[in-house]
């Protein structure tokens, strides 16, 4: 008996330690990301205090990061992950993300939103700052939703994929 139960504790140890490693094996590109896009950031604009972080993949790569100015306030910035150009804008000059969710419900009429996320839309070969809202509609299909951080127009939508 205290074999089996020597076995069973040695066998969860062994198995918690396997998953923990890929755990940190799989995260080590998103943090080591983050912290580059950190350092471009403080090098390129004067902003503190990044509070998020996320990558966006769309024509190309961006880091997008939360952060707040001299005057405390909210402040996005983009930066492009090949060239690390860097684009920011003052949240409070561009649409909210419920804002760029009312956009959408003018046109559509979708089931369940899984993501709504600040990106990057290519259009006509300019990349322009937006809303990407990911949304399943009532065929239960996948669905795009660009919308322009600083106007509110729709740049594009990516119907029944």
């Amino acid at each position: 008996m205290k074999k089996w139960i020597l076995f069973s504790v040695l066998t969860i140890v062994v198995i918690s330690g396997i998953l923990i490693n890929v755990y940190l094996n799989a995260t080590e590109p998103l943090k080591a990301a983050e912290e580059k896009a950190v350092r471009i950031a403080q090098e390129k604009t004067n902003l503190k205090d990044f509070s998020q972080f996320s990558l966006y993949s769309g024509e190309e790569t961006y880091y997008v990061m939360t952060g707040k100015n001299s005057k405390q306030e909210e402040v996005y910035v983009w930066i492009n992950e090949k060239n690390r150009e860097v684009l920011t804008r003052n949240a409070k000059n561009g649409i909210t993300k419920k804002e760029a969710l009312n956009k959408l419900y003018e046109e559509k009429n979708p089931n369940e939103i899984v993501e709504v996320r600040l990106g990057m839309a290519r259009i006509q070969k300019t990349d322009r700052p937006a809303w990407e809202i990911y949304y399943r509609n009532t065929n239960d299909t996948i669905n795009y939703y660009y919308v322009d951080f600083d106007t509110g127009e729709k740049l594009r939508a990516i119907d029944n994929l």
